[in-house]
């Protein structure tokens, strides 16, 4: 009989440190419990905990600067619960060769160390975690799980930058993000998933990955976490010439360059409200800038739907995931609209109720809202590498 084993999923943000305990057994895959530390860097620093039935356990103010999942482990422990067996961790990027999931080491987290510069935002923070579960549990194995894993496949047309090839050789080239979810809806559409797929992940952070068989064949972001269409704080594409004009004449180093494109753009730089999607749908009837902002958003998420169909020759289904994909009608309504050409004609009332299929009936591409589980498929890779073995 198979051993059942509990995984902790750990996803560390700018602001925020997530996180989930699974137990796995089999086919059994059990939510025991999830949580947050969030509003890291501001006064207003909590821990919340709740169970896999979304009742609340815990809730408390921190107000230490540093140590911050000792807070969350310290929680976990009082409330109970299963010590985990293994702990995996969501990494932006490892770089052109580290992508599949690995048993984290001293000589990856040395390599992870010199790859800082591939994603200066999300790196450090996710290295440091990983330092601080091994300074608690020094014997516990650990898996980094890269979100770039699931593009690999990318043919070298897709892949490439138009660079000179010695900058293409020191791995200046597109790699793709939000890999583990897209990795997620794919194992949950399993042997139904039919060969031209789309999928839309939706959320502050957001892009498209358009999907042959199995495998990414394209998908909006590209060296960074920054491109592709824009999002709820970063600029998505921007014209190289309109960096330049930045740095020449408004004389931008590289850190107010980045403090721009990531954290002031967007959503909330064309709104100048807020870069949370319900908050501007609730003013959008009173504020024309927030009206904007939902404009460009929705038809710059409809123009890369059509430039994934036309890399797959054709689409058979469209997936809607992420926050925003998951649970914004107006915003899935919005983006459909002007895609008749490519068969695409959503049945408003299942829209609406936010249904698993929501185009009509018989419709081709068929439309889907399928929520995503990213900690889920941290977990499942963390049990396999490490106890598949031992099952």
């Amino acid at each position: 009989m198979e051993t059942a084993r509990t995984i902790l999923s750990l996803n560390a943000g700018s602001s925020s440190r997530k996180f989930s305990l699974y137990r796995i057994a089999g086919g059994a895959e059990t939510l025991l419990a999830e949580g947050a530390i969030d509003g890291i860097g501001t006064p207003d620093t909590r821990l919340w905990i709740r169970d896999g039935d979304k009742k609340p356990l815990a809730s408390s103010e921190i107000r230490a600067a540093s140590g911050l999942l000792g807070e969350a482990f310290d929680a976990l422990e009082r409330l109970k619960l299963p010590a985990p067996d293994a702990i995996g961790h969501r990494l932006v990027h490892g770089g052109p060769d580290h992508l599949l999931p690995e048993r984290i080491t001293d000589g990856l987290l040395e390599e992870l160390r010199r790859l800082i510069h591939f994603a200066p935002l999300h790196l450090p923070v996710a290295i440091r975690g990983i330092e601080e579960v091994t300074a608690r549990y020094p014997k516990l194995p650990q898996v980094a799980c890269f979100d770039t894993g699931f593009h690999r496949h990318m043919p070298e047309v897709a892949r490439e930058f138009p660079l000179p090839r010695a900058m293409r050789a020191e791995g200046l080239r597109r790699y793709g993000f939000h890999g583990i979810s897209y990795e997620y809806i794919m194992q949950a559409l399993g042997a139904a998933a039919p060969s031209r797929i789309v999928i839309a992940h939706l959320g502050n952070g957001a892009s498209m990955a358009a999907v042959r068989d199995g495998k990414s064949v394209d998908t909006t972001m590209g060296f960074s976490p920054t491109g592709g269409f824009m999002m709820g704080t970063r600029t998505g594409d921007l014209d190289p010439g309109a960096i330049i004009y930045l740095l020449n004449q408004k004389h931008l180093d590289a850190r107010g360059l980045e403090r721009i494109v990531n954290y002031e753009s967007g959503l909330i730089g064309v709104s100048g409200v807020s870069s949370d999607m319900k908050t501007l749908l609730e003013r959008r009837a009173s504020d024309p800038h927030a009206a904007l902002a939902i404009d460009m958003f929705c038809y710059q998420a409809r123009k890369s739907v059509g430039a994934l169909a036309a890399a797959l020759g054709g689409i058979d289904l469209l997936v809607f995931t992420g926050g925003i994909g998951e649970r914004a009608a107006a915003v899935r309504a919005e983006i459909c609209d002007g895609l008749g050409y490519l068969g695409v004609a959503l049945d408003r009332a299942r829209n609406v109720a936010n249904s698993d299929i929501i185009s009509e009936t018989g419709g081709q591409p068929v439309v889907r809202v399928i929520p995503t589980n990213e900690d889920l498929m941290i977990a499942r890779h963390t049990r396999s590498l490490i106890f598949s073995a031992s099952a």
